[in-house]
């Protein structure tokens, strides 16, 4: 059998090749494979991969956007198996059930033991639950609770269910900086069985297989789905889903900085400057392309600040292009979404699709606005002009030293009162105004930002000049109005012969900005159509030689107000037309022909679009693409006449795009490209040439190696020349030159190195038309990883570098419950004012009742920035016997270990940081700096008699403030040595000598730089796993420089702690600490309570006690109690008392 096996795989030889290159027909989803798909490998020829999506583990392909062709060819890559496949020989329940004597499972009995609590059966579980209580003499009660379960399995025989259930106190938002994100904090259940599907809690929706209803959610509600044959004809598919609404949906247009990588900040949909972006919503647009998210491919996010930054494999210039849509948490009243979607198909070749999409807020039920009658009632007036619902928030309150409180001043002339503005006060008697501001923009406020130390946003009054405001806040708040969205659409698909299809499409909207207000209700409603017919005649099958037609008529209706954008992100540039344009009602016509082949294609295609505002505008694109011979071109030639009540104009784009393969010098492919675009609207009356023209054009050529090898690489330069719309004409303002190098070398496991750099050289030569500079910039990013000689060296780097922007931040604390936060508040001058400098890191956790929020600002600092970060590791013991005694077994005792993580920004002053050590940490051409240096050499670690370990610790940070820069800095040298004298008992050494300062300019009192060394040595005894017994005597000396006080410090600490584990589910754990203090400072110095708290780490000079008793116990094998009681004595202040109480399950 083996040698017929051999011979009939010798006769049929199977390709080992994973290249898949295929061509399908245009469907609503296609399974495309059988294994699962590399990503970065799939790809659609002529086809914008933002008009599908594709889920790579099942193979899977979703149309987002329809072509008009009837039939694409894909080219991707496959792994050798099905990533989530399941691999079964035997159905369980088939042995299970289907025999006469019942099987015996063993370990079932034990099994069942050991689930304790909880037994949810067969079906696999993993998680945990706890609830914690904190209580004491120095806090109020505080109570935290966690729970976390993954179910997985089956429900009696056929029912599938999968959950995904968390509830915290704390949620955490996925980090923006990865491909594929995480979600920590849902709530998610669903069950599955053959045809239907049930999907509870954290659900996503999105709907592709309409035109008009197209969409993606986040929502949290419930889903239902089901697809039935109801008879050999007709087949029915089913969603309905009924749900609160997660976020709202915005999009933001806007030009991008000469060589500004970011941070971008996004803005909502109300003007909003501060919101959570809903993770993996967001989509990011470059000059027209859709962008990957992570720190290796093109942006990051910052989702709890809004902000985009972009990686160095896409520079930002002033030509780029940026558009981001995303859904951001918008809770200002409860917001339902319902939605039901329909399908008929009807003997495979009639498709009937009904959809209908219902958003609305609850007028009655705000969650964090609350309206007042007097403000529904403003609301009612505003009617349809939501942009002027601004209310004055001047509100009378009760004095408190917490609170950010305004007085009224009265400015008069003549004693006559003209005006009266508001000003920032702590006087009991006139602070009685409790104030919120809103950013209206530069000029339209009489108010401006004050840093004045307080403890939260405070703004200043401006008086006009000559009546103009001079400041961009107005003390009002911007009431955002409930709104309503529904959507009904009708579709069908008729499938008349295997060439022809016709597709038609209408739509009703309805659409309420205020449904407070019954006023200017008269554009709610909109509708829109649209009808498609393609054609496909095969001209010559042999050569597979067809002629693709398709006409394609869409009328959207000025009113008709569609969930998400309809078109390409670009559609309104082609036409001429701003990239945001204001709604019209628009009628286009498409014509369209393609002959094509395997080798290539040539199409034609007709547009006429007219809108209600008096545009009209007729667009002719001629294309080619041809791959044969080595040669590869795609080819282009558009061409767009259009003419506005006042203005006409036109729009040219040709492309050409050509390159060749050599495959006899080991396939490089050499390439050239020219692009030209020129938008040109004149006035008909004056003949002037409008603001909005524009025209550039570039020249591109490249050099690639082969791509489907592991080591490679590209060179690419082009060069582009940009011309600017004066009275007249469009004269020719500047010109860049861009050079790109890119470079991965993976086909060694010891040695890997991926590189990238661009350089850029714009030169301005007519200063009356460009706003621009001459400049220079240069991206770079380096990643190398090495693992030599058997893992003696391992190690990684990192080397980044590049041009962007770093905002100015406020912050502000915030009260939470004591052990939640970060900080404490001491009030330094005793007035009973929270202020920015009376905050100090909490050492304690019943101290710890603030956290510190940062707030962005509308301030930007341009900033060259550099990232270095390596990790490196020497372990001769993977290559040296360390059992040996000859010089090498003496060596391979030794492990080194060193790593460095530092990112720093700088000021740009138009030359290059390619230092990331340029800047001390105190220069003040340093914005913000991050660093984190660690070494340590370590010798005898895997000895169980003794041991040395040497280490240094470097920290620094540096942060750009409002009021100026903080700094931190770090210095610390460890020394410790491990002596095992008995296998019961153990003494060892911790020895410390380093530096710790913090340098804050706009804070005097604030300021330390504190030396530091001490010694600690301690004995262990240890018998068995039962006990345990440490006794220490620690000294430590703090002495802060003479520059900022001179403070002295010396404490003696005895420390005390045992542990005792009772018949292995419980144990006693307690420690006491009699810490002894002197503290001096010199002589004619101002007691500076500021620095007495960090140098007696909260403590009080003379003798401090400490002490802390905990106790746990398992339940059931998998419950878990915990109780805790501290205690403190510090000196001659009062005892603090602290009690937490915790239980856990595991199940």
């Amino acid at each position: 059998m083996l040698f017929f096996a051999f011979c009939s795989e010798a006769q049929n030889p199977v390709s080992t090749s994973n290249l898949r290159i295929k061509k399908i027909a245009v469907k609503d989803s296609v399974v495309l494979d059988t294994l699962s798909i590399i990503p970065k490998t799939f790809s659609i020829r002529e086809v914008d991969s933002s008009a599908y999506r594709l889920d790579f583990v099942n193979s899977v392909l979703y149309w987002q956007t329809k072509p008009s062709a009837d039939s694409v060819t894909l080219v991707y890559r496959v792994f050798p198996a099905k990533l989530n496949s399941l691999v079964q020989r035997l159905r369980y329940d088939s042995v299970a059930k289907n025999l006469y004597i019942k099987p015996y499972e063993f370990g079932k009995d034990e099994a069942a033991a050991s689930r304790g609590l909880f037994d949810f059966g067969n079906i696999q579980y993993n998680g945990s639950f706890g609830r914690a209580l904190s209580f004491g003499n120095n806090q109020d009660a505080v109570v935290n609770s966690n729970f976390q379960l993954q179910l997985n399995g089956f429900l009696k025989d056929s029912i599938e269910i999968a959950a995904a259930l968390t509830d915290n106190n704390l949620p955490i938002q996925p980090d923006g900086t990865t491909q594929q994100l995480n979600e920590f904090d849902q709530v998610f259940l669903q069950f599955k069985k053959k045809n239907w599907q049930l999907n509870l809690g954290d659900i996503d929706i999105r709907q592709s297989g309409m035109y008009f209803l197209n969409f993606y959610k986040r929502l949290q509600g419930i889903s239902f789905q089901t697809t039935n044959k109801i008879s050999s004809n007709l087949q029915s598919s089913t969603l309905v889903s009924g749900s609160i609404a997660k976020g709202k949906f915005t999009r933001n247009v806007f030009q991008g900085l000469e060589g500004n990588q970011g941070p971008y900040r996004l803005t909502g949909a109300n003007n909003e400057f501060f919101f959570i972006v809903l993770a993996n919503t967001e989509r990011v647009y470059l000059d027209g392309e859709l962008l990957q998210r992570g720190e290796d491919q093109d942006y990051i996010i910052n989702y709890n600040t809004a902000e985009v930054t972009f990686m160095p494999r896409r520079m930002i210039t002033k030509d780029s292009r940026i558009q981001i849509e995303f859904e951001y948490a918008d809770r200002n009243y409860l917001n339902a979404n319902l939605y039901l979607n329909q399908e008929f198909n009807i003997n495979n070749k009639l498709k009937l699709r009904v959809g209908a999409y219902n958003n609305s807020d609850a007028k009655n039920s705000p969650i964090n606005q609350t309206l007042d009658a007097r403000q529904k009632q403003f609301l009612f007036n505003v009617g349809d002009s939501i942009n002027q619902a601004l209310y004055p928030t001047a509100v009378l309150d009760t004095f408190s030293t917490t609170k950010i409180l305004y007085q009224k001043v009265y400015d008069t002339a003549g004693g006559v009162i003209i005006d009266s503005f508001y000003k920032y006060s702590t006087n009991p008697d006139s602070a009685k105004f409790n104030l919120s501001f809103a950013n209206l923009g530069q000029g339209s406020g009489n108010y401006i930002a004050d840093f004045n130390g307080a403890n939260g946003k405070v703004y200043r009054y401006v008086k006009p000049v000559n009546g103009v405001k001079q400041g961009s806040f107005e003390p009002v708040t911007i009431l955002v109005t409930p709104k309503k969205q529904q959507l009904l659409s009708f579709a069908t698909e008729y499938q008349l012969d295997k060439n022809n299809l016709l597709k038609t499409e209408f739509a009703l909207s309805n659409y309420d900005v205020n449904t407070f207000s019954s006023k200017n209700k008269g554009d709610d409603v909109g509708t829109a159509a649209r009808v498609q017919y393609n054609n496909t005649l095969d001209i010559n099958p042999a050569k597979k030689l067809q002629l693709l037609s398709t006409f394609d008529y869409e009328h959207v209706q000025d009113k008709f107000k569609p969930i998400e954008r309809l078109r390409f992100v670009e559609f309104s540039r082609e036409w001429g037309l701003p990239l945001v344009s204001n709604p019209a009602t628009e009628d286009i016509l498409r014509l369209s022909s393609q002959l094509k082949n395997n080798n290539g294609a040539l199409s034609y295609q007709f547009m006429n679009y007219r809108r209600s505002d008096n545009y009209k505008g007729y667009q002719n694109i001629l294309q080619q693409t041809l791959n044969a011979k080595g040669w590869t071109m795609n080819n282009q030639f558009a061409v767009t006449n259009f003419t506005t009540q006042n203005d006409k104009g036109s729009y040219i784009r040709p492309v050409i795009d050509a390159s060749r393969l050599f495959k006899s010098l080991s396939s490089i492919r050499l390439g050239f490209r020219y692009a030209l675009e020129k938008n040109e609207v004149r006035n008909i009356a004056k003949d002037t040439v409008s603001p909005l023209s524009f025209a550039f054009d570039t020249y591109s050529a490249y050099l690639k190696s082969n791509e489907a090898k592991k080591n490679k690489w590209g060179l690419t330069f082009f060069t582009r020349s940009d011309k600017y719309p004066t009275a007249k004409s469009l004269v020719r303002g500047d010109r860049s030159y861009n050079t790109n190098v890119q470079v991965e070398l993976l086909e060694s496991a010891k040695h890997q190195l991926l590189f990238s750099a661009t350089y850029r050289v714009l030169k301005v030569l007519d200063k009356s038309v460009s706003a621009q500079n001459n400049d220079r910039t240069i991206l770079s990013r380096t990643e190398y990883n090495v693992n030599e000689w058997k893992g003696l060296l391992t190690g990684n780097l990192l080397y980044e570098l590049g041009t962007g922007q770093e905002q100015r931040r406020d912050y502000a604390y915030l009260e939470v419950p004591a052990g939640q936060g970060e900080y404490t508040w001491i009030d330094y001058n005793n007035d009973g004012i929270q202020q920015l400098n009376e905050f100090e890191v909490a050492l304690f956790p019943d101290q710890a009742k603030f956290i510190r929020i940062f707030t962005p600002t509308n301030q930007y600092v341009k900033a060259n920035y550099t990232t270095f970060n390596y990790s490196i590791s020497l372990n001769p013991r993977a290559l040296l016997n360390d059992k040996s005694k000859d010089l090498g077994g003496f060596i391979s005792r030794f492990t080194v270990q060193s790593s460095l993580q530092k990112s720093k920004k700088s000021l740009a002053k138009g030359d290059f940081e390619f230092n990331p050590f340029k800047y001390s940490i105190l220069d003040t051409s340093l914005i913000t700096n991050s660093t984190l240096f660690l070494n340590a050499i370590s010798f005898n670690r895997f000895s169980s008699a003794w041991g040395i370990d040497i280490s240094n610790n470097r920290n620094s940070g540096k942060a750009l403030l409002t009021y100026g820069y903080e700094t931190r800095q770090l210095n610390d040298w460890t020394a410790k040595f491990r002596w095992n004298l008995s296998p019961s008992l153990t003494f060892d050494v911790n020895g410390k000598k380093g530096t710790n300062g913090l340098y804050t300019p706009a804070f005097a009192n604030r300021n330390y730089e504190l030396a530091i060394t001490s010694a600690e040595p301690r004995l262990s005894l240890i018998h068995g796993t039962t006990f345990r017994l440490q006794g220490s005597y620690k000294v430590e000396s703090k002495a802060n420089k003479p520059l900022y006080g001179g403070e002295e410090s010396v404490s003696n600490a005895i420390n005390l702690e045992t542990k005792y584990n009772v018949l292995q589910n419980s144990s006693i754990n307690a420690k006491f600490t009699y810490n002894n203090i002197s503290y001096t400072s010199p002589t004619g110095t101002v007691k500076n309570p500021s620095v007495e708290y960090i140098i007696l780490d909260a403590l009080r000079p003379g003798a401090n006690y400490l002490w802390s008793l905990e106790f746990t116990k398992r339940l059931l094998n998998n419950v878990e109690i915990n109780l805790q009681y501290e205690g403190r004595k510090p000196a001659d202040t009062q005892t603090i008392h602290v009690g937490r109480a915790a239980i856990r399950a595991l199940f």
